[in-house]
């Protein structure tokens, strides 16, 4: 959204602004042609990639608690930056510090959600991991579109560093939530613990089928020396196929295009920065959020296969 404001803009992409003010011969869409402007946007992302490598190493070995408060933390350190940035290697930094947060963030909290969720009720808890996302995507874009108002052209300030907000409750959860009972059977074998913990989030004390079950999939886990080499055998290929190809071919649709440029899409069409920002909170933010939360309540209900398809059908009629 920021990337749309004039005085962002100006202060620390000159050539991207002076193109949008002065330089009415040459197309909307060529003014935004910018390789840093681009490092800004992507550079999370980058970052998110690389990091969650590291971050699947600290889940298992330290637990998800460990690899969502690295990610907290990293988000607080990167909306810091980023609100208090006088240049753009400051800004840029920020930006790689909310990437590590993503890839830890992304990686650990929809794996702690699995583990605690009740069996009948883990679709809704999934998805409700990406309503969460999308709530998040719609409050930024309505901040954004609240401090482009602001007189004195600092209201981009305001929207970079309210990242901290979130973050701040995504720390201070992981300081007080308990660990899943999957976690504690497969970094300490302590089966005794994990019972307790298991009884207190399924709210009875008859769990020792399930326990029973977490316990024998935490010994055959542990059999697994080298789980990439295992993962690309003959006999796994069908869930690794599937693992790579559908976020591969979902990322295709182009939809992150739509996500992350929506407000500078707008303005190439030559809309004010105002309603450019606005239309980016009601087109994307607000329709995603709706749909998302239409998921939550379908998907136990419908199965996850029905959504695949109702989702696919619709991005294919639409592209």
């Amino acid at each position: 959204g920021v990337t749309s404001m004039e005085p962002f803009l100006k202060k620390f992409f000159p050539e991207v602004y002076k193109n949008m003010r002065e330089d009415t011969n040459v197309s909307n869409y060529c003014k935004f042609n910018s390789q840093l402007l681009t490092t800004f946007t992507s550079s999370p992302f980058i970052a998110g990639l690389i990091a969650s490598l590291f971050a699947s190493k600290v889940t298992r070995a330290l637990g998800r608690k460990a690899s969502i408060l690295v990610g907290g933390v990293a988000f607080l350190a990167g909306s810091a930056l980023g609100g208090a940035a006088f240049n753009v290697y400051m800004l840029i930094l920020g930006r790689v510090l909310l990437g590590v947060g993503i890839g830890f963030s992304n990686q650990s909290v929809p794996l702690y959600l699995s583990e605690m969720a009740p069996p009948k009720h883990r679709g809704a808890f999934n998805i409700g991991f990406q309503v969460c996302t999308a709530i998040g995507v719609l409050g930024a874009n309505l901040l954004n579109y609240g401090t482009q108002k602001i007189k004195g052209g600092w209201g981009w300030r305001i929207s970079l560093s309210m990242a901290a907000a979130p973050a701040s409750i995504l720390t201070l959860g992981a300081l007080i939530l308990p660990d899943t009972p999957n976690s504690i059977i497969q970094r300490s074998n302590g089966h005794e613990k994990a019972k307790k913990m298991l009884q207190r989030v399924r709210g009875t004390a008859d769990v020792q089928a399930e326990l029973d079950d977490l316990i024998r999939a935490s010994i055959v886990s542990r059999t697994v020396k080298h789980p990439f080499q295992t993962i690309i055998q003959r006999k796994y290929r069908p869930q690794l196929v599937m693992a790579i190809l559908i976020p591969f071919f979902q990322q295709l649709t182009g939809i992150n295009v739509i996500s992350f440029y929506a407000p500078v899409l707008f303005r190439t069409i030559k809309l004010s920065e105002s309603t450019s920002l606005l239309m980016s909170a009601v087109v994307t933010g607000g329709v995603s959020t709706i749909a998302t939360i239409t998921s939550m309540i379908l998907t136990d209900k419908l199965g996850r296969k029905v959504l695949f398809l109702v989702g696919g059908i619709l991005m294919f009629v639409s592209q």
